[in-house]
Formats: C-alpha cells, sequence, structure tokens
C-alpha cells in the first residue's frame, strides 16, 4: 500500500509552516483525532515519552510570552493554540504497561540514557503530531526560538518535563506564507557505504 499523491502533498510535498492564523478556534476534536494518529507511530520500546500541554486561554499565552524570542511572540500570541511538545524525563516508569519486555524498565531508568532517549523518541513523537495534525485540517507553524529553562519554569516546575519545542496551530492563512525554501537534494544529503 502506498499513499495517493493528494495525501502527500498534504503531509509534506504542499504542507507550509505557518506564522499567521485565522481567528478561528481549534476544536479538542481535532486535536483528539490527530493524537490517535500520532500515537501509533514508532517510539524506541514503545517508550511514548512526549507530552503536550495545550494552551488555549490567553492567560496561558500570556504565561509563555516572557520564553518568547522577539521574532515569535507576536505571531505565538495570535494564534489560536499553542502546543508545548515536551518529554517525560522518567518515561521508563511506564515501560512495564507499555512493552512487551517487562526488564526495559531497566534500560533506561538512569538519567543520561533517559535524557537523550526521552528527548529523541519525543522529538519524534513531536514530528508525527505536526502529520498528524496536517491530517485532520489543521496547519502549524513549528519552533524552537524559545528559552526552555523560563518555559519549563513556568508550565513545569517539578522538573519532570521538560519543554522541546512549541507548535503553533490554526488554520494558517496562506497569502502570508513567504516562497517556498529551498531542500537538500538526496545526493546532498544522502550517502550510501
Amino acid at each position: 500500500m502506498t499513499a495517493d499523491e493528494r495525501t502527500l502533498d498534504l503531509m509534506l510535498r504542499e504542507a507550509r509552516s505557518y506564522g499567521e492564523f485565522e481567528d478561528r478556534p481549534v476544536p479538542e476534536e481535532l486535536l483528539r483525532e490527530a493524537h490517535d494518529l500520532m500515537k501509533w507511530g514508532p517510539t524506541t520500546a514503545n517508550s511514548q515519552p512526549m507530552r503536550v500541554l495545550y494552551l488555549r486561554s490567553q492567560e496561558s499565552r500570556e504565561k509563555l510570552r516572557p520564553a518568547l524570542s522577539p521574532v515569535n511572540a507576536a505571531k505565538t500570541m495570535k494564534a489560536p493554540m499553542v502546543a508545548i511538545v515536551a518529554y517525560d524525563t522518567k518515561f521508563w516508569e511506564h515501560l512495564p504497561r507499555l512493552y512487551h519486555n517487562p526488564d526495559a524498565i531497566n534500560w533506561y531508568n538512569k538519567p543520561p540514557v533517559a535524557e537523550i532517549h526521552g528527548f529523541r523518541n519525543g522529538s519524534l513523537q513531536g514530528a508525527y503530531l505536526i502529520l498528524a495534525l496536517r491530517a485532520v485540517g489543521l496547519d502549524c507553524g513549528a519552533m524552537s526560538g524559545f528559552d526552555n529553562a523560563k518555559v519549563d519554569a513556568a508550565f513545569f516546575p517539578d522538573g519532570r518535563l521538560k519543554s522541546n519545542f512549541l507548535i503553533n496551530i490554526g488554520y494558517g492563512i496562506s497569502t502570508k506564507l513567504p516562497p517556498r525554501n529551498p531542500r537538500f537534494s538526496f545526493e546532498e544529503s544522502c550517502r550510501f557505504v
């Protein structure tokens, strides 16, 4: 089975990173649909370390504002929905339930290993989330232009969760998009040995 051309365009070829969105709310049902798609993406030992905090209210976005870079502040404050994509530093506690080998908990329950795998697999899940949001008809603007320490202090003060990146979510305004930037060819970014 392969994806049809329309799906490929929707998910990747014609999808864009949006900076401006219509003044239109994002239905919670679509976020739930996107989650139900995203959750099937593979992670190491089915670890699923990503956690998402959706900032729906203006008050929650004001709490985020001090952590944003100047170039990202205005567009983030106007976005209908902002997701803080984070990862659970103790994701391994759930492995006895999530993975078929109960000993997997011992593979990742040490700080440097847990940090590396939590961040890596949480990043994978964040990418799956972007694709899933696109699949349910939403547009995204992912970004890393913010102060992680400030976000973590404001939203995850117990230290268990750590922020990875942000996604502005809504219905993008395509007339405000700049021309599409180039991408590397296969030959420029891949090789065989």
